[in-house]
Formats: structure tokens, C-alpha cells, sequence
């Protein structure tokens, strides 16, 4: 690939391109009928007993559960878009446990609403459940809220909410449907060989139920070679037009980025996958590969699909649960700490433009090329400023870091590092830098989500761990 120093305009950029027609970003209905996209279904079943003791022993229970149904019908159809209610029975044995489960088939969680003390078929349910569990405890309804702490302690994908509020269910519902993406996902993995990202994709798939598969460097080339030159033409002008400027990428460049985006929304369709990664500095180091896949990456996150630096598993899997659920793309980071301003930059050559949201407007982009190989297109995004970002990554399927920052500014005339860069200031950076464990990368999602995370580890089984 190619280097220059020039600059272009729009107008020189699409003048080289013939001018071809504007191309429209990629559509959501595009994979609106892949699995990851439905709503999760939600089996919803009452624990009760025949020697009622709590709270009182002439309890009613079929009139009690026509309540509780009534309130959650309200529940089901104000979150039509994220879960789908199944079920409705009423357990009072351990033996109905498993033809109670077997029933209800394919399901990517089970709301369970205890009527009474004891509650015997409880533990039975949880050691036969493998998708996560809620336990809606309301008050006087049982003791056993006080048994969920030791039982996820003991490996269980369970969350309790003790309320009298039916809207505390209200963050679960979207909960539910993260848990059915992730395990509905199907990640495309570019590398030479596995290198043990195999080992580390069977753990997320064995946790998760997330899908791998890994694709050669052929195949990319495969697949670029039949991408429409014409839509890459469209993607590329359009792309460009969009910029702020273009500096030192050239068209051929920008059109190849654009043709390998094109490729690879062709693989995710024919793979029914929804994330792709590439080990773009190993043994599929871009310049080997038909086009940089920056591009690409920044189009696809925009979209709600994931496109992820550098092979990393970790950081694919963080960007898919926060993603899901809060609807920010993720941004993959190299952080650098600057101790005596306690803050922290957080650069890459890729990022998002809707970092906001994938609803919401794009921020400004440069197009420009990649700073540590001096070639390709990448982009450059002036993300928004006195803002709140979470920073995550998964180390593994079970444990997952996480801390908080406030974005000063975006650093927009660096030349080192990487094109993307913000500037973030962070409650003790000292302590961050003394306690830096598992790997460089950091993923940052605009907006506070770290109480929501934590409640998605406690339903899906895995420790949140504040970094700083």
C-alpha cells in the first residue's frame, strides 16, 4: 500500500472517483431477521409449597399468582421489543422441576417469583437452569432472597430483586436480551492460525453460548475479490463526503477500505455472524490483507454490529454486552497515563462515529491514514468532550474490569500514538497504573454503565471487578 503526504479535498476525492452516486449507510433491515435480534424469551414460573408456613398459611396461592400474572402481562407488553413471556406455572415439588424446564424448550432466561416459605422446588430449578436466573422476591412472599448470595457464590447465573415495584424488573427485560445476543452471536475470528484464541473462544462460548469461527487470510482475499466494485465505489465517495477532509490516505486506499467493508458485511450475511475480528498486527498484519479494515470497523460499530481490533477476543466480547444493552459502540484503546494531570489518553486508529449511540448523530471524522504503518485509510473521530465513559474489558469469561472517567477533549493535532485520541481524566491514576493488569486494551462506551454491568454479571455469572 501506498504512502502520501498530500491532502485531498471532497470535491478532488470525488471528482477521482467519477462521482459516483451517494450510497446510503449500511440499513439495520439488513440483519433485522438474524437470531441475535429477537427478543429473548423468558420463561416466567411460581415456587411455591403444600405446608405453607410464610407469610401466612391460609395463603391463597392460586389467587396470588393471578395477581402477580395481571402486573406482569403489564410488564411483558411494555418490553414487547426485549422479551417474549413464556410459561406461567406454578412448582411446588422438586420432581416437576425438570418436565417443567423440558417444556418450555429454548429459552434465554427464567423470571422466578417465589409465593411462599419454604420454596422447595428453588435449588432444584438452579441446579437443573444453564441460562441466567431472576429471582423476584416480594416482600413477605419467602425467606429464600437470603439464600441467592451463597447460591451465585457457588457458580449460579442468578439476580435477585426484592421489591414491591414491578418497574425494578424494568433494566432486566433489556438484560434478557443481551444474554440471548450474546448466546444467538456468531464472531468471525481472521488469523493465520488460532494461536490460542481457540481456547479462548470455547470459554466464551461455553459461558456465553456465543459462536466462533476462524477465517483465513485467503478467504478474505476471496471475499474481497467478489465484493461489487460498484457498491465499494458508492461506500467510498459517500465516505468520503461525509469527512471533515481527507489528509493522507489516497483514494485507492479509501477505496479499498471501502471494498473490504463491502467483503465483509457479505461474510457476516453468509455466516449469519454478527462481530469480526482480525489479528491485523500478526498473522494477518493489514498490509497483508486486500485492504485495512478500519474502514470497515468504524461502519460496522455505527451499525450495531462489531468490528474489533487486532484479534482481541476479550475486547469483542466486552463491546457485545455493553453494546447490546446500552446501545453505545465501543471504542478499543491503547491507554496512556499521564500521572501528574491524573488523567489518561485513549487512542486507537479506529473508532465509531456515533459514539453517543448508534441512533443517535455522527460526530466529525477525518479521514487519514494509519499512523504506525504510515498507510491505509483509517479514521479519526473528534469525539464529543465533558462527557462520562465507562472503560471495561472482559480477562476472562467470568471476570470482567471496569472504572469510570470524564472526558476533557479529544486531541485532534497529535502525531503520535493513534488518530483517534481523548483525553480523560480519571479518579486516581497512580493507583490505575500500579494495579494495570491483563493486557493493554480498554474499551470505553460514552455514558455510566457500571451499576447496569454489575447487575448483568450477577445475572450471567461473572465478577465485576472496579479497577480504580
Amino acid at each position: 500500500m501506498s504512502q502520501t503526504t498530500g491532502s485531498l479535498t471532497r470535491r478532488q476525492f470525488g471528482l477521482s472517483l467519477c462521482s459516483v452516486p451517494f450510497s446510503f449507510p449500511l440499513a439495520a433491515q439488513e440483519f433485522e431477521s438474524m437470531p441475535w435480534n429477537a427478543p429473548a424469551t423468558v420463561a416466567r414460573v411460581y415456587l411455591a409449597s403444600k405446608q405453607i408456613h410464610w407469610p401466612k398459611p391460609t395463603l391463597d396461592v392460586a389467587a396470588e399468582v393471578g395477581e402477580i400474572e395481571t402486573r406482569l402481562a403489564e410488564v411483558g407488553r411494555k418490553h414487547a421489543e426485549n422479551v417474549r413471556f413464556v410459561g406461567g406455572e406454578t412448582l411446588f415439588s422438586e420432581q416437576e422441576v425438570r418436565p417443567w424446564l423440558a417444556k418450555m424448550g429454548d429459552i434465554d432466561g427464567v423470571l422466578m417469583v417465589p409465593i411462599s416459605q419454604p420454596t422447595p422446588p428453588l435449588r432444584p430449578l438452579l441446579d437443573a437452569l444453564e441460562v441466567p436466573g431472576l429471582f423476584f422476591s416480594r416482600p413477605y412472599a419467602t425467606h429464600a432472597w437470603s439464600t441467592v448470595a451463597g447460591l451465585r457464590k457457588s457458580g449460579k447465573k442468578l439476580e435477585v430483586v426484592a421489591s414491591s415495584s414491578y418497574g425494578d424488573l424494568d433494566p432486566y427485560m433489556r438484560m434478557f436480551r443481551t444474554a440471548r445476543h450474546l448466546r444467538k452471536s456468531k464472531v468471525l475470528v481472521g488469523a493465520a492460525t488460532p494461536k490460542g484464541r481457540d481456547t479462548v473462544a470455547a470459554a466464551y462460548g461455553k459461558h456465553f453460548g456465543t459462536s466462533f469461527k476462524f477465517i483465513t487470510g485467503p478467504e478474505f482475499r476471496q471475499a474481497f475479490d467478489a465484493a461489487s466494485e460498484r457498491q465499494a465505489r458508492q461506500e467510498a465517495e459517500a465516505f468520503t463526503r461525509g469527512a471533515l477532509r481527507v489528509l493522507e490516505a489516497t483514494p485507492k486506499e479509501i477505496h479499498d477500505g471501502a471494498r473490504f467493508y463491502v467483503a465483509l458485511k457479505n461474510m457476516l450475511k453468509q455466516e449469519q455472524a454478527n462481530a469480526v475480528t482480525i489479528d491485523c498486527f500478526g498473522t494477518l498484519a493489514a498490509n497483508t490483507l486486500p485492504g485495512y479494515p478500519c474502514i470497515a470497523w468504524s461502519k460496522l460499530n455505527d451499525a450495531g454490529l462489531y468490528g474489533v481490533c487486532e484479534g482481541d477476543l476479550n475486547s469483542t466480547m466486552t463491546q457485545m454486552l455493553v453494546t447490546s444493552f446500552s446501545g453505545m459502540p465501543g471504542f478499543v484503546s491503547d491507554p496512556a497515563f499521564d500521572a501528574s494531570r491524573n488523567e489518561v489518553i485513549h487512542a486507537h486508529c479506529v473508532s465509531a462515529t456515533k459514539m453517543k449511540g448508534i441512533h443517535g448523530p455522527a460526530s466529525p471524522y477525518i479521514i487519514r491514514n494509519h499512523l504506525e504503518t504510515n498507510e491505509g485509510a483509517v479514521v479519526q473521530v473528534l469525539m464529543p468532550a465533558g462527557e462520562t465513559i465507562t472503560v471495561a474489558r472482559f480477562t476472562s469469561p467470568t471476570n470482567l474490569l471496569i472504572s469510570t472517567a470524564e472526558v476533557i477533549d479529544a486531541v485532534r493535532d497529535s502525531d503520535r500514538g493513534c488518530r483517534s485520541q481523548i483525553r480523560t481524566r480519571v479518579s486516581d491514576a497512580e493507583k490505575w497504573l500500579q494495579n494495570f493488569s491483563a493486557g493493554l486494551h480498554r474499551v470505553i462506551f460514552y455514558g455510566d454503565h457500571v451499576r447496569n454491568i454489575e447487575r448483568m454479571g450477577r445475572l450471567m455469572g461473572f465478577q465485576v471487578v472496579q479497577e480504580i
